[in-house]
């Protein structure tokens, strides 16, 4: 906030023609996308008057892009410098500014103005420009991010990771004050923080992510329990999941695919979620690996983990209708669970009435008694009299017609 009030102290005092009606603007764009601006002007930046696009950075300006001293006779006047374009349009009264493949180091204050001999510089435009990481990983996965620190930042400051809350940014990690590496389900302790001081470089590491690692995440400089950003990273991460549909009475086998390497030798589990005690374990392969296939049964319930081919499988038998709901195959951790898959079952259930074709059953809704003729047969019998009566028309009139020709061939011959 005091960078930018430094900035905009500067303006002040280098720009004589900024006034407090100039248009202000916050811009928010993820790495890689494109940024459009426009720029409208009076008649008092009339359209003769070059155009620029610079950013002020450090209490300097630097310049990206600038527009030639247009003719009376040109409509548009465009110019290209990087990843910037600039182009003032005076039958519009608008200058379009477009930066292509924003990048972290892209944020700032950028101004829009336009240069008179008799005035000066001419605001006309201040963006606030912020570049954010947008990063997407599966649960269990890892990921690391890369933040680049400027020359302002000194080697013995304290640079952080941090969760942003509605209210504050929750520290998760910071440099001097490595993770203990707890056995525990808690972020913080499944974090890694480097930095190389060489490159300006700090790396974050965070592992087995889990879907309520989503959120947005910053990593700043840390003083005084205050964080100021640096960069913005905004971390997806989705479920695996899987969903099957069963029969009363039968059995299901669901297979969870994981990294064999990294979690071959941790010990797996089959639970079910519940709306207020959370994810409850219902088997576990809870002892160590002395092979590749390791096999545990409890109660209808059977739990195998190939650590060979990094694959759990568990077979439910005798299912029932109440077998129904949310389970997840989890990694278990001294008592922590971490999803690998989210497994939705669905078990129908045999109704009492229901009877199966081929056993002599009665279909329901037809009544006792005696058995009424089909409909079908009805509708058949009403056809074939209907193609009767045509065929008896036909030939009543064709009768009628070799009558009449008869008649005339003796009345011919007398």
């Amino acid at each position: 906030m005091a960078m930018e009030l430094r900035v905009l102290l500067l303006l002040l005092l280098c720009c004589p023609g900024f006034q407090a009606q100039i248009l202000e603007s916050k811009e928010r764009q993820s790495e890689g996308s494109t940024l459009y601006v426009q720029c409208p002007y009076t008649a008092q930046a009339n359209s003769y008057q070059p155009k620029v696009w610079y950013r002020v950075r450090y209490g300097e300006v630097e310049l990206l892009a600038l527009t030639t001293n247009p003719t009376k006779y040109l409509h548009t006047n465009q110019s290209t410098n990087g990843n910037v374009t600039i182009e003032d349009n005076p039958m519009h009264g608008t200058v379009f500014i477009t930066m292509t493949n924003l990048q972290i180091e892209d944020s700032g204050i950028y101004c829009c103005a336009s240069f008179s001999y008799s005035y000066g510089y001419l605001l006309l435009k201040v963006i606030s420009l912020h570049v954010f990481k947008e990063l997407h990983a599966w649960e269990l996965d890892s990921l690391s991010v890369q933040c680049k620190y400027s020359t302002w930042v000194h080697s013995t400051d304290v640079i952080a990771w941090c969760r942003k809350t509605q209210t504050d940014c929750k520290v998760v990690a910071r440099t001097g004050y490595p993770s203990a590496q707890r056995n525990s389900k808690a972020l913080e302790d499944r974090t890694l923080i480097q930095v190389d001081s060489q490159r300006r470089t700090v790396s974050i590491t965070m592992h087995k992510l889990q879907a309520q690692d989503t959120g947005v995440y910053w990593c700043g400089l840390y003083q005084h329990s205050r964080i100021t950003l640096i960069m913005e990273a905004s971390v997806n991460v989705s479920k695996r999941t899987q969903h099957h549909t069963a029969k009363e009475s039968g059995s299901l086998s669901v297979q969870c695919p994981y990294s064999a390497p990294e979690y071959g030798a941790v010990s797996k589990a089959w639970c079910k979620e519940g709306a207020m005690e959370g994810c409850s374990v219902l088997i576990t392969t809870n002892s160590k690996p002395s092979q590749y296939q390791r096999t545990f049964q409890h109660g209808k319930l059977t739990i195998q983990d190939d650590t060979d081919q990094g694959v759990v499988t568990i077979t439910m038998g005798e299912l029932q209708a109440q077998d129904s709901g949310v389970y997840s195959c989890v990694l278990y951790e001294h008592d922590h669970i971490f999803r690998m898959v989210e497994v939705t079952l669905n078990i129908s259930e045999v109704s009492a009435g229901t009877t199966l074709l081929g056993t002599g059953g009665t279909n329901q809704g037809t009544p006792s008694g005696d058995n009424p003729a089909p409909s079908s047969n009805v509708n058949f019998f009403i056809l074939l009299s209907g193609i009767l009566s045509v065929l008896f028309i036909l030939a009543l009139i064709s009768l009628v017609t070799l009558c009449v020709r008869q008649r005339k061939r003796l009345k011919g011959r007398a």
